[in-house]
């Protein structure tokens, strides 16, 4: 990845040795730190949280396995306290969240730091290293990623060295900026200008779905002024960012049928409809050959206006430079750029199953084909419309369509069938530039950097946040600290040496930042 402004410190940095004090102050107020501060005891925190990161790697986080998580709560719950956090388990219909609580004299806001502690599951045989859950430390060698000593960052640090492991990105990277930046703000000996909350999310990559029903629950314990996500890469450029706002999500599962079971193409062939073909006549119809939806008011109330154009077209986005990497000749025409695409709903095919192929396939007509579609949502956008928008849809092709599977007079008496099932997960969520989260993050940026970050209104992925928003009526801003390289989500996932420094400072400019005037 090229260098940019964001690392230009660190790209040229072996080791740097400070004389700047770093001896704790009980006067030292946060607005007084310097940028040489914060540089100063960030490097002085780089070792020791490098250790707790390796640390908290090795606990297997996959929230299909509840008792990995417990140990990943008890882990993180004894890191908090050991912090000076008052803790407590919120319990939910599944996994419990942890939520922690620390208050500073004479504070005037309360901020809530949202956190995700569970990971995507690992196929350990698609991993370039032993053991997904044990961390190891690589450079990049004539294009091969090549494991070195963990030894060898006390002697030398090359900011482009990467840790690889599962959720070293998404989202054990974030926990420990933020524990390791609190470690330094107490060897600074300076009290933030705001009480600390932090909500721990246990069920973030299974879509969360116990949280809205917790965050109505617990509302009074989760109160704040504000809420700051600490989730998620930065812009694709790498340089600093703040996320205004992401999009939401819904499911939907859709299956056709065929024969009872599968059977004979030569027997059966034009004889026997095949499910297959009939899902992909029904997804084919959905969108043109733009890419575009085609269902009558899908699109209806986003409107990218003169003011949110100039927002948009304010992020510097390379868009061939991201088609190339894509590898991509051609965009689908719902917005003139990638920044005005994701202001609109989405509806995308994210998997497809029917019969066999590759070695094991076989000459037969499928009994079922079935299609996994998410969609995106914008808050412009009624989730539950669209829903009813696309199974109306699927009807007026002449579908019969329930939300089980069918009965066999049913099958008898319906030519078309189509079982269509969906779940909304959680909603859109966005945020003023100039709401008062807003105007403090950027305030930090400035001040550790020199120059505003990029602003992004609305990012394309999907975070469970819109319960906090809706419920609790705060405003939320997204501080993205990671690679956007990262392969979140896939094996080999990793995270930048130069962003998990940085990170862990961005966290300590936040923490360090008093609020602007009202």
């Amino acid at each position: 990845m090229a260098q940019n402004r964001y690392y230009r410190r660190l790209a040229v940095r072996i080791i740097v040795c400070t004389s700047l004090s770093l001896a704790p102050s009980a006067e030292l107020q946060a607005q007084q730190l310097t940028r040489e501060q914060l540089e100063a005891a960030t490097e002085a925190q780089v070792l020791p949280a490098l250790e707790l990161y390796r640390d908290i790697l090795s606990y297997p986080n996959d929230a299909h396995f509840p008792e990995d998580m417990r140990r990943v709560i008890d882990r993180l719950e004894a890191a908090l306290m050991e912090r000076g956090f008052e803790t407590s388990e919120l319990e939910t219909s599944g996994i419990p969240l942890l939520l922690a609580e620390r208050s500073f004299p004479g504070a005037r806001r309360t901020v809530l730091f949202y956190l995700q502690s569970d990971g995507q599951p690992v196929a350990p045989e698609h991993w370039h290293q032993k053991d997904p859950y044990q961390a190891v430390l690589k450079e990049e060698v004539d294009g091969e990623w090549r494991e070195i000593p963990w030894e060898q960052l006390a002697e030398a640090r090359d900011p482009e060295w990467r840790i690889f492991a599962r959720s070293a990105s998404d989202s054990k990277g974030p926990i420990v900026q933020f524990l390791s930046a609190l470690d330094a703000m107490e060897r600074l000996g300076f009290t933030p200008s705001f009480n600390i909350k932090v909500i721990v999310d246990t069920e973030e990559e299974l879509g969360s779905p116990p949280l809205p029903a917790a965050v109505e629950r617990y509302r009074d314990r989760l109160a704040a002024d504000m809420l700051v996500i600490l989730d998620g890469p930065p812009h694709i450029s790498n340089e600093p960012t703040l996320k205004f706002g992401a999009r939401g999500i819904a499911t939907i599962t859709l299956t056709t049928y065929g024969p009872r079971v599968p059977i004979h193409s030569g027997h059966y062939g034009n004889y026997s409809p095949n499910p297959a073909l009939r899902l992909t006549q029904i997804l084919a119809s959905m969108k043109d050959e733009n890419g575009r939806v085609t269902i009558p008011g899908f699109y209806d109330g986003v409107e990218i206006d003169a003011k949110t154009k100039r927002m948009l077209d304010r992020v510097p986005d390379d868009e061939e430079a991201i088609r190339a990497a894509l590898g991509i000749g051609t965009i689908d025409q719902v917005g003139v750029t990638l920044q005005e695409a994701v202001q609109y709903p989405s509806l995308n095919i994210r998997g497809m199953s029917s019969g066999w192929v590759g070695a094991q396939r076989r000459t037969i007509i499928p009994a079922t084909a079935t299609a996994e579609v998410d969609v995106r949502l914008v808050m412009e956008s009624d989730p539950e419309r669209l829903l009813r928008l696309i199974r109306e849809h699927i009807e007026g092709l002449g579908y019969y369509v329930i939300d089980r599977e069918p009965t066999d007079e049913e099958r008898r008496d319906h030519p078309r069938i189509a079982t269509f099932t969906s779940a909304i997960s959680y909603g859109a969520f966005r945020t003023d530039f100039d709401s008062e989260p807003g105007r403090w993050l950027s305030s930090a940026f400035e001040h550790l950097y020199g120059e505003e970050p990029i602003k992004i209104r609305t990012s394309g992925g999907s975070i469970p946040i819109s319960p906090f928003v809706t419920t609790l009526d705060v405003p939320a801003v997204g501080v993205p600290t990671v690679n956007p390289d990262n392969n979140q989500h896939s094996p080999n996932e990793n995270l930048r040496l130069g962003n998990f420094i940085e990170g862990i400072k961005v966290c300590l400019a936040v923490l360090a930042q008093d609020f602007p005037a009202r």
